[in-house]
């Protein structure tokens, strides 16, 4: 072997030496890919939507706490809590029998006048006919003028205890009428249907009518489910934006996971300042379907009003945009590269992106609490739906 080709021999093995300890040293100094979680962007239906500040309510459209008008004695109760009553059911009676005797006094009462005003009715026309034969009498001069005046004077009078008597069967009618109201007034009457949610008494128990200004416990508290609305604090920068027939969102707390269909039916004229920092108009959404047999009236829930919809737009995660509509895309080489996106229709699920990403590119979702930035390498550990 000549001395040139030794030298080219021993460069040859000192480059290959070289070559294997950088390879080594990459090897030994290269950072592991971090494992993320990715989103891929995708085209579907994006809302513009605003949501109560704070939690609102199920109530009924129609809820009587009823009372009776008068104070005494339970002495019939025939129903009790969770009943479905039907309108016009007796639903409490106090004692009244003093009342049904002396309606029964009053009935006899006209009974009597009517007899009266018949009597008094006949003697009238009687005398009526006796004074037309009595002024034909003195025409022919067979009696004097003053027998007519005095005939006509009893006509006049029996006519006049005729009306009298008619005017006493009225005034029985009107007594039986004031006993009545009495009575009345000692039993509580369904003013619709629906269900009892509350009775406070028992038979035997006394109640009392509510003083004017003085609230009391309703004797019974009846509520129409088969109409349930839910009323809910918007803040006041929101409330331009919801119109009467807007499609709502109703979402329960106590039923999570099932979103319940309904539309504003009415929004308040005015602004609630319970809380000056923070004003709200209260909106009521009523549902469209009838849920008497899966809500309860008082379930706190919120009312997500649709103002606005775009179907089958591009769109991201709203939690994946970072300041300033910044996002992290995975690249071809699996690092990360940092986009600034330009948005359009958006709520706090998804934001529809105009510019800066295209469909099936995938953007960073979530990095287990490692801080990630733009040209670091990831493997996806998930693909988020």
């Amino acid at each position: 072997m000549t001395r040139g080709s030794q030298k080219l021999f021993r460069m040859a093995g000192m480059l290959s030496i070289i070559a294997v300890l950088s390879y080594v040293g990459w090897l030994l100094t290269r950072t592991d890919p971090q494992p993320v979680e990715l989103v891929s962007t995708e085209r579907g239906t994006v809302e513009a939507t605003v949501i109560n500040t704070r939690a609102g309510t199920i109530k009924a459209c129609r809820r009587a706490r009823l009372s009776p008008a008068a104070g005494g004695q339970i002495i019939s109760l025939p129903i009790r809590e969770g009943d479905r009553v039907e309108s016009g059911q007796v639903l409490l009676e106090l004692w009244n029998i003093d009342l049904v005797a002396q309606k029964e006094l009053s009935k006899q009462q006209l009974v009597t006048a009517i007899s009266q005003q018949r009597e008094a009715c006949i003697l009238a026309d009687n005398a009526k006919r006796e004074s037309i034969r009595t002024q034909q009498l003195v025409a022919r001069g067979f009696v004097s003028s003053q027998r007519a005046d005095d005939a006509d004077a009893a006509a006049q009078a029996r006519q006049a205890a005729c009306a009298a008597a008619a005017a006493e069967v009225e005034r029985a009618r009107a007594q039986i009428a004031v006993v009545q109201a009495s009575l009345e007034r000692t039993v509580l009457i369904a003013p619709f249907a629906g269900i009892i949610a509350q009775v406070t008494g028992e038979l035997g128990e006394y109640v009392t009518p509510s003083p004017q200004g003085i609230p009391t416990p309703p004797a019974v508290d009846l509520i129409d489910d088969s109409c349930l609305y839910v009323s809910a604090p918007m803040d006041e920068v929101d409330a331009p934006k919801i119109r009467v027939g807007q499609v709502a969102r109703i979402l329960i707390d106590a039923l999570p996971g099932q979103p319940f269909e309904g539309h504003v039916r009415r929004i308040a004229p005015f602004v609630t300042e319970i809380e000056k920092q923070a004003r709200t108009v209260d909106v009521e959404a009523e549902f469209i379907n009838n849920y008497t047999d899966t809500l309860l009236v008082g379930y706190s829930a919120d009312v997500e009003v649709i103002v606005d919809q775009r179907e089958n737009v591009l769109r991201i995660p709203t939690q994946v945009i970072r300041q300033h509509n910044k996002v992290l895309v995975l690249d071809s080489d699996d690092k990360l590269e940092e986009r600034t996106l330009v948005t359009g229709l958006g709520n706090w699920v998804f934001t529809e992106v105009l510019e800066g990403l295209n469909e099936g590119e995938q953007v960073l979702f979530a990095s287990d609490g490692v801080e990630v930035t733009a040209g670091t390498r990831v493997t996806p550990k998930s693909t988020q739906p």
